[in-house]
């Protein structure tokens, strides 16, 4: 089986890696939240748009809507080479790598031309709002509802950890329009903008310290109509389409990758009590962590595959968010027992070792398994879809 990309996607990287190399400050090794620091968010939002200009945020899409006309597997090496450098990332995930490429799919021609080239340009950050308090898995069981009113609808309900939403523009909101139907129906798809009278948003502060999270509340937002996509009752499969897209982001298990590297690196540093490297059961640990990174990038680059063939990948997309949260987890126990106290030491100490990411990472890395579908549902997904099993 070949695995070396065709000359062109090569090229294409290479270009990526000098631009990095050029934009990014001498030494830069990335912010650990460019959301919750105020000093790099600036930054932030400037990278993202030379980006833009060069119409390289969203190179897979049309180039009518600020892309370049090229094809998933572009897009996964645009995604790969920022999460790896740790590059400013703004609204890229959920802008560029979910709702956009739903909206391809699910929106009408007017609102592809109204939203879309302000995304691929860096203008606009979005976000989604899908979870709620009492309907986290059971996406289906949400309360939110919206009620239409002349040219409006009105929502009033509340959606939870709203990833980013305290910075973004505009939010894909799932809203029950019709609760008379069964669950999975009566749902649909609005775009939000943020700044709507009636809508807050509540940081929800983790164990890291940062403001990953936030609760969103609705309180009579009026939504003009043109804003509801995909069709009045149709939000659950725009829905899943979004969960696919989530599922097979790259960035996460390139962010891995590094980490990985990084440890390597740090641990064949020679320091008074010798080196990390020299001992079998160091070497051992990080060589395991190396192969599963190799696989796990393997498995993204089997998802954009099938993307690129037309393909809509869901088991496929569900065993790549399974291997990643556990590949951080492993990640992030290894680091911490390798560097013993200095790994529990934050950014900001000068005895923290890798400017604290390890105890960052092992502190965020126990909600991999739960955010953006649980293990357990991912494992049933597997089966059911996968495999053809029954449901249990």
């Amino acid at each position: 089986m070949e695995f070396t990309l065709p000359a062109e996607t090569r090229q294409w990287r290479d270009e990526l890696r000098r631009f990095l190399a050029a934009e990014l400050p001498p030494g830069f090794s990335g912010s650990d939240d460019y959301f919750d620091d105020e000093a790099q968010l600036p930054f932030a939002r400037q990278f993202m748009r030379k980006l833009g200009d060069r119409r390289w945020l969203a190179p897979a899409w049309p180039e009518r809507f600020g892309g370049m006309g090229k094809t998933p597997i572009e897009q996964l090496v645009l995604n790969e080479e920022l999460a790896y450098h740790r590059a400013p990332h703004g609204g890229r995930l959920f802008t560029l790598g979910i709702v956009g490429p739903t909206l391809l799919i699910h929106a009408n021609d007017e609102q592809k031309e109204r939203w879309l080239p302000k995304m691929a340009s860096g203008e606009e950050w979005w976000c989604q709002g899908f979870s709620e308090p009492g309907s986290g898995s059971d996406l289906a069981s949400m309360q939110t509802h919206a009620v239409r009113d002349g040219d409006d609808w009105v929502i009033n309900g509340t959606k939870i950890w709203s990833s980013n939403a305290h910075a973004a523009d505009k939010m894909m909101v799932l809203a029950r329009t019709n609760q008379g139907e069964p669950k999975h129906k009566g749902i649909s798809a609005f775009v939000v903008d943020m700044k709507s009278p009636g809508v807050t948003v509540a940081p929800i502060d983790n164990m890291a310290y940062r403001r990953d999270f936030n609760q969103t509340f609705f309180d009579d937002v009026r939504v003009p109509a043109a804003n509801l996509f995909g069709g009045e009752g149709q939000g659950w499969y725009a829905a899943t389409t979004t969960l696919d897209f989530e599922r097979s982001n790259i960035a996460a298990i390139s962010g891995a990758r590094r980490t990985v590297h990084d440890l390597i690196a740090w641990a064949k540093e020679r320091r008074p009590g010798g080196r990390p490297w020299d001992k079998p059961a160091v070497r051992d640990r990080l060589s395991e962590l190396y192969i599963e990174a190799e696989i796990g990038r393997l498995i993204a680059y089997r998802t954009v595959w099938m993307q690129a063939r037309g393909e809509v990948p869901n088991a496929e997309a569900s065993i790549g968010k399974v291997w990643f949260a556990m590949l951080g987890i492993k990640v992030a126990n290894a680091g911490v027992d390798l560097m013993g106290p200095y790994g529990q030491l934050t950014r900001g100490s000068k005895w923290a070792q890798l400017q604290g990411r390890v105890q960052m990472s092992y502190l965020l890395a126990v909600a991999g398994p739960i955010g953006g579908g649980t293990a357990e549902i991912q494992r049933n997904i597997i089966a059911q879809r996968g495999f053809g099993l029954p449901r249990g």
